[in-house]
Order: C-alpha cells, then sequence, then structure tokens
C-alpha cells in the first residue's frame, strides 16, 4: 500500500551520489540540492510538514548503503524511506549480478519490515552512448531494472521506474560523466518521484502532469563521428578514472559526510 503525499511527516533518502544529488545546483549549505531535497520540499508544501534527512553519499556500493545508512532509517522509522543503491556495483569490471540482487532484496526487506513505504528506482541505462562498452553496461543495467521491479512488487514498494523513461535518455539531461544528473534531470526526476507519491499540484511538479516524459526540443543533429568522438573523451575522461579508482578501493566519497546526517524540519521558504 503506498501512502500519499499529504500523509508523508518524514523522509528519509539513502543510496550514493544519484541521491545525494550531485551536478544539481548548489543549496544554501553549499552542497548539491537533487531530487531529493526538491521532493522533500515538495512535500513539505503538501502535507503542511515534514522531517527529512539524506543519509546518501557519492561512490557508495550496496553493500555500503546497507550497513551505513540501512539500520539508521530503520532506527528511525520514518513514514518513507528511498532506496538506491546497486547500480555502482553493477558499472564494476566484474559483477555477480545475482548476488548484487539477492543483497538488494535483503535490505529492501529490511526496510519494510520496519513499516516504512519504501520508494525504490529503476535507472537508466544507456544516455547516449555507443559501441561495446555502452552495450554491454545497458543490457546489465536492463537485467539489474527487471530485477528492482521484481523486489518492488514481491514487497509491495513504490517505483520511479526511470528506466522506462526515453526523455531521460538526452544527454542534455545529464552532467557530461554520464553518471550524474545535470540540474534539468534532477527536475524531472523530482517530478517522477511526485508524480508516483501522488501528487497532482502542477505547481509543485513544476509542469503538467507527464511533463517529464516529454522530450526536450530537438538541438543540433549529431553525427557518428562526433558520437564516436563524444565516446571516446567520456571513456578516456570519466569511465577508465572510475574503474581504476575501484579497482585501488578508492571512492570520491571516502572522506564525505552526509547531507543532512538527522531529521530536521524543512521550510521550503529557506531553501
Amino acid at each position: 500500500m503506498s501512502t500519499p503525499a499529504g500523509q508523508i511527516r518524514s523522509f528519509v533518502a539513502l543510496g550514493d551520489s544519484f541521491t545525494e544529488g550531485l551536478e544539481d545546483e548548489l543549496g544554501p549549505n553549499g552542497r548539491h540540492l537533487g531530487w531529493a531535497d526538491r521532493v522533500a520540499d515538495a512535500v513539505a508544501l503538501c502535507s503542511g510538514s515534514l522531517r527529512y534527512a539524506n543519509l546518501a553519499v557519492r561512490g557508495r556500493l550496496l553493500d555500503q548503503v546497507t550497513a551505513e545508512q540501512v539500520p539508521i532509517a530503520i532506527d528511525l522509522v520514518p513514514d518513507l524511506v528511498s532506496f538506491h543503491a546497486g547500480p555502482n556495483d553493477v558499472l564494476r569490471p566484474k559483477v555477480d549480478l545475482d548476488g548484487v540482487l539477492g543483497r538488494y532484496e535483503a535490505a529492501v526487506s529490511r526496510l519494510r519490515s520496519a513499516r516504512s513505504q519504501v520508494l525504490l528506482f529503476t535507472v537508466v541505462g544507456r544516455v547516449g552512448g555507443t559501441g561495446r562498452t555502452a552495450d554491454r553496461l545497458a543490457a546489465r543495467f536492463g537485467a539489474f531494472n527487471e530485477g528492482v521491479r521484481d523486489v518492488a512488487s514481491r514487497h509491495g514498494c513504490l517505483v520511479a521506474d526511470l528506466g522506462r523513461i526515453p526523455a531521460l535518455q538526452d544527454r542534455r539531461l545529464w552532467h557530461e560523466d554520464r553518471l550524474h544528473l545535470a540540474p534539468q534531470g534532477h527536475q524531472r526526476v523530482a517530478a517522477v518521484v511526485l508524480e508516483t507519491l501522488g501528487v497532482t499540484d502542477v505547481r509543485l511538479l513544476g509542469g503538467e502532469l507527464g511533463w517529464w516524459s516529454h522530450p526536450i526540443h530537438p538541438g543540433p543533429e549529431s553525427t557518428r563521428r562526433g558520437d564516436l568522438a563524444s565516446d571516446v573523451r567520456w571513456v578516456r575522461l570519466y569511465l577508465l578514472p572510475w574503474v581504476g579508482r575501484r579497482l585501488r578501493g578508492v571512492s570520491s566519497g571516502d572522506r564525505v559526510q552526509p547531507k543532512y546526517a538527522e531529521l530536521f524540519e524543512v521550510k521550503p521558504a529557506d531553501r
């Protein structure tokens, strides 16, 4: 059973850089806003009050989110928990996808046993990439997404099914690293989440119902040569360094603390 947004009085966001909000606009605290902060503001306006915590930290793997963040969320007993974890594991050169999904389901089961409504996410498997690397990653993420949908069905979770929204594959909604949403991307994901929570107020959604699924106005046509050059640059500047950090056991989030480690009262007008 879902909890309508107007009845949500507490919200805890768990996960990695996607939920931390990297590459969105900066908030008053000097940290990126992100879709979760945007959702918290809207839900606070919808329900009249909201206590919110965001425990997500960039670079976290599934087991780290489960060990570091899930127990805190269970202790806080929020009305709503968002859980986005696993994609960083799937990106690794060698991954046991069945093992990842098994541990993913175990974490979701723990969250649901605490009687919180749980919001899960599928991922956008391809952001305009071409070639064997992009094909391989898209296939992995497709399998991961099917697993997430199955887990959600078995445990009665909400799903923001981003993997089924073609418009989100537009590179203009993403930072040039293709791993993090740009501000327009965070706005769209926030709208998806709010509609998943039953919000219909166009002022809170930022547009008409379903606007987030509409393609952006077409830009200049790309060329095969240009796409290939862009893909090669992306692999060199972003993918290979990311893989290298993982192989060395180093993470961009090693010294990063959660943005909001404790529940606090959201005051949208002040943010």
